[in-house]
């Protein structure tokens, strides 16, 4: 009997590799690890107002003038154009317009967020979501600024204030996460093409004079419902309604939780796909 060795080699034991982890694990570790280095973002969002202001008396607070002074005129002449009493319009124009400096800001600043660091992403390895963070908490930083004015202003129009007005509190987190998407989306496409600030900017003059920030809704009669179905007036209402102590539109929860729900998919598709481009881009 023969035997005939065989010809065969076995393979050797290689270490079993793991995967390289994909495109949407790589996104969702960024934006974790970001939001996790919560002391260095607010760091540099507060070190972002100390240089804006520097050497300023007042600091940020010359911003809060400026609002006061912006209601107060505006509001003495549109509550005469609008026919309102002055009582109540004040305190609506205030919160309005403090809110929309809120989202204004973000916008705009979310435009330039990737731009405006990009000697630090060329030469830091940090997670890109730092920036998107930082933009955000240094507008609310200034929010809390104007933020001032509102007690002064419902101490003099005397009204009350209840336990209804903890609904500002979910209302704000939902813009939080509104501008957090919107950073990283405007912020990316902005990276990309140089001329979507400016008409990012454009656009967002039109909308102040189509939203209701100046002018209540309830001029507009029988098409008041279309102004209620704007995105931007669901995140200013969910905050000025519990201040003035009335009922937010029924609408306004729901538009800003959907486009809170669609912006954030369609933001972190985005940023999982084009990620890695945005140091190539700057």
């Amino acid at each position: 009997m023969v035997f005939v060795a065989s010809t065969e080699v076995e393979p050797a034991n290689l270490a079993d590799w793991p995967p390289p982890p994909g495109r949407a694990t790589l996104a969702w570790r960024d934006l974790a690890d970001g939001f996790a280095r919560v002391w260095m973002w607010s760091a540099l969002a507060l070190q972002d107002i100390r240089l804006r202001y520097r050497g300023s008396m007042l600091g940020p607070f010359w911003l809060t003038i400026s609002t006061l002074v912006m209601v107060v005129g505006m509001g003495v002449i549109y509550a005469q154009l609008f026919h309102q009493e002055p009582s109540t319009y004040l305190p609506f124009l205030t919160v309005g317009l403090i809110v929309w400096q809120l989202l204004n800001g973000m916008i705009l600043e979310g435009c330039d967020t990737f731009l405006r660091e990009a000697a630090v992403i060329q030469q830091v390895p940090i997670p890109f979501s730092i920036h998107v963070y930082r933009n955000v908490c240094r507008n609310f930083i200034v929010l809390a600024h104007n933020l001032v004015i509102v007690p002064l202003g419902l101490a003099i129009f005397s009204i009350p204030i209840t336990w209804e007005v903890l609904a500002i509190i979910p209302g704000l987190v939902l813009i939080a996460i509104n501008g957090v998407w919107i950073s990283i989306l405007l912020g990316m496409v902005s990276t990309r093409f140089r001329d979507v600030p400016p008409i990012v900017a454009s656009f967002l003059q039109v909308l102040f004079f189509l939203t209701p920030i100046i002018w209540p809704p309830e001029l507009l009669g029988q098409w008041h419902p279309i102004a209620t179905f704007n995105p931007f007036f669901a995140a200013i209402d969910v905050v000025r309604a519990p201040l003035l102590g009335v009922p937010t539109a029924p609408s306004s929860w729901i538009m800003l939780v959907g486009v809170t729900v669609l912006g954030c998919g369609i933001a972190f598709a985005a940023f999982a796909r084009f990620r890695s481009r945005i140091a190539y881009w700057i």
